[in-house]
Protein backbone atom coordinates (compact mmCIF):
# COMPACT_ATOMS: atom_id res chain seq x y z
CA UNK A 1 0.00 0.00 0.00
CA UNK A 2 1.22 3.73 -0.51
CA UNK A 3 2.14 5.24 2.69
CA UNK A 4 0.63 8.38 2.24
CA UNK A 5 -2.79 6.07 1.58
CA UNK A 6 -2.46 4.32 4.88
CA UNK A 7 -0.99 7.67 6.65
CA UNK A 8 -4.07 9.04 5.41
CA UNK A 9 -6.24 5.94 7.30
CA UNK A 10 -4.76 6.91 9.94
CA UNK A 11 -5.51 10.53 10.64
CA UNK A 12 -8.80 9.77 9.11
CA UNK A 13 -9.46 7.26 11.99
CA UNK A 14 -8.29 8.97 14.81
CA UNK A 15 -9.74 12.61 13.94
CA UNK A 16 -12.81 10.09 13.99
CA UNK A 17 -12.37 9.44 17.72
CA UNK A 18 -10.81 5.92 17.28
CA UNK A 19 -8.56 4.20 19.39
CA UNK A 20 -4.27 3.81 17.62
CA UNK A 21 -4.84 0.11 18.04
CA UNK A 22 -7.89 0.02 15.69
CA UNK A 23 -5.37 1.29 13.06
CA UNK A 24 -2.24 -0.57 13.84
CA UNK A 25 -2.11 -2.53 10.69
CA UNK A 26 -2.40 1.27 8.17
CA UNK A 27 0.47 2.16 10.55
CA UNK A 28 2.78 -1.04 9.72
CA UNK A 29 1.33 -0.46 6.00
CA UNK A 30 2.90 2.92 6.63
CA UNK A 31 6.11 2.11 7.83
CA UNK A 32 6.81 -0.63 5.08
CA UNK A 33 5.67 2.10 2.66
CA UNK A 34 8.28 4.75 4.07
CA UNK A 35 11.08 1.31 3.63
CA UNK A 36 10.04 1.10 0.12
CA UNK A 37 10.41 4.31 -0.93
CA UNK A 38 13.79 4.96 0.68
CA UNK A 39 15.04 1.39 -0.68
CA UNK A 40 13.63 2.53 -3.84
CA UNK A 41 15.37 6.35 -3.94
CA UNK A 42 18.46 4.82 -2.69
CA UNK A 43 18.50 2.06 -6.20
CA UNK A 44 17.45 5.26 -8.18
CA UNK A 45 20.28 7.66 -6.70
CA UNK A 46 23.11 4.88 -7.68
CA UNK A 47 21.91 3.35 -10.70
CA UNK A 48 23.47 4.81 -14.21
CA UNK A 49 20.31 3.20 -15.78
CA UNK A 50 17.88 4.90 -13.70
CA UNK A 51 16.84 8.03 -15.73
CA UNK A 52 18.91 10.81 -14.65
CA UNK A 53 18.61 13.05 -11.76
CA UNK A 54 14.82 13.43 -12.47
CA UNK A 55 14.19 10.10 -11.04
CA UNK A 56 16.17 10.50 -8.32
CA UNK A 57 14.81 14.13 -7.92
CA UNK A 58 11.37 12.50 -8.23
CA UNK A 59 11.69 9.48 -5.10
CA UNK A 60 13.47 12.28 -2.89
CA UNK A 61 10.55 14.22 -2.65
CA UNK A 62 8.54 11.41 -2.23
CA UNK A 63 11.10 10.29 0.55
CA UNK A 64 11.19 13.52 2.32
CA UNK A 65 7.20 13.83 2.15
CA UNK A 66 6.98 10.68 3.98
CA UNK A 67 9.75 11.99 6.48
CA UNK A 68 7.30 14.54 7.20
CA UNK A 69 4.21 12.34 7.83
CA UNK A 70 6.40 10.56 9.80
CA UNK A 71 6.47 13.19 12.15
CA UNK A 72 3.07 13.79 12.00
CA UNK A 73 2.35 10.72 12.47
CA UNK A 74 4.68 10.79 15.68
CA UNK A 75 2.93 13.75 16.76
CA UNK A 76 -0.19 11.78 16.74
CA UNK A 77 0.53 8.80 18.87
CA UNK A 78 2.50 11.15 21.21
CA UNK A 79 -0.32 12.94 21.98
CA UNK A 80 -2.74 10.12 22.07
CA UNK A 81 -0.11 7.48 23.84
CA UNK A 82 2.76 9.46 25.31
CA UNK A 83 6.17 9.63 24.22
CA UNK A 84 7.10 6.40 25.56
CA UNK A 85 4.64 4.28 22.98
CA UNK A 86 6.64 6.35 20.32
CA UNK A 87 9.64 4.87 21.47
CA UNK A 88 8.33 1.13 21.59
CA UNK A 89 7.09 1.69 18.18
CA UNK A 90 10.46 2.54 16.85
CA UNK A 91 11.99 0.01 18.50
CA UNK A 92 9.01 -2.95 17.18
CA UNK A 93 9.59 -1.24 13.66
CA UNK A 94 13.90 -1.98 13.97
CA UNK A 95 13.18 -5.64 15.08
CA UNK A 96 10.90 -5.81 12.07
CA UNK A 97 13.34 -4.37 9.47
CA UNK A 98 16.37 -6.80 11.18
CA UNK A 99 14.03 -9.97 10.67
CA UNK A 100 12.95 -9.28 7.35
CA UNK A 101 16.16 -8.50 6.14
CA UNK A 102 17.42 -11.77 7.84
CA UNK A 103 15.06 -13.68 5.76
CA UNK A 104 15.61 -11.74 2.66
CA UNK A 105 18.93 -12.62 3.13
CA UNK A 106 18.03 -16.29 4.00
CA UNK A 107 16.28 -16.96 0.95
CA UNK A 108 19.36 -15.29 -1.23
CA UNK A 109 21.37 -17.78 0.43
CA UNK A 110 18.74 -20.67 -0.50
CA UNK A 111 18.05 -19.14 -4.14
CA UNK A 112 22.30 -19.73 -4.76
CA UNK A 113 22.03 -22.27 -2.82
CA UNK A 114 19.53 -24.02 -5.62
CA UNK A 115 21.11 -22.60 -8.17
CA UNK A 116 24.92 -23.91 -7.58
CA UNK A 117 23.08 -27.79 -7.49
CA UNK A 118 21.68 -27.27 -10.66
CA UNK A 119 24.56 -26.13 -12.12
CA UNK A 120 26.51 -29.00 -10.50
CA UNK A 121 23.88 -31.55 -11.20
CA UNK A 122 23.46 -29.95 -14.67
CA UNK A 123 26.99 -29.86 -15.53
CA UNK A 124 27.82 -33.38 -14.43
CA UNK A 125 24.65 -34.79 -16.52
CA UNK A 126 26.15 -33.02 -19.82
CA UNK A 127 29.50 -34.98 -19.03
CA UNK A 128 27.77 -37.93 -18.70
CA UNK A 129 26.27 -38.24 -22.11
CA UNK A 130 29.01 -36.60 -23.93
CA UNK A 131 31.35 -40.17 -22.01
CA UNK A 132 28.13 -42.32 -23.26
CA UNK A 133 28.29 -40.57 -26.59
CA UNK A 134 31.92 -41.34 -26.47
CA UNK A 135 31.20 -44.88 -25.57
CA UNK A 136 28.60 -44.97 -28.32
CA UNK A 137 31.32 -43.98 -31.07
CA UNK A 138 33.97 -46.34 -29.87
CA UNK A 139 31.72 -49.47 -29.78
CA UNK A 140 29.87 -48.56 -32.69
CA UNK A 141 33.82 -48.45 -34.47
CA UNK A 142 34.70 -51.20 -33.14
CA UNK A 143 32.25 -53.47 -34.39
CA UNK A 144 32.24 -51.66 -38.07
CA UNK A 145 28.92 -49.89 -38.12
CA UNK A 146 30.53 -46.18 -38.09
Amino acid sequence: MDPFTAIAAVKAAVAAGKELVNVTKQIGEFFDGVDELREKHNKKKNSAFSGGDENAMETFVQLQRAKDEEENLRQIIISTRGYSAWGELIELRSTMRRERKAREEEQAKLKAERMEALLIWGGAGVILMIIAGFAVVIVLGSQGKL
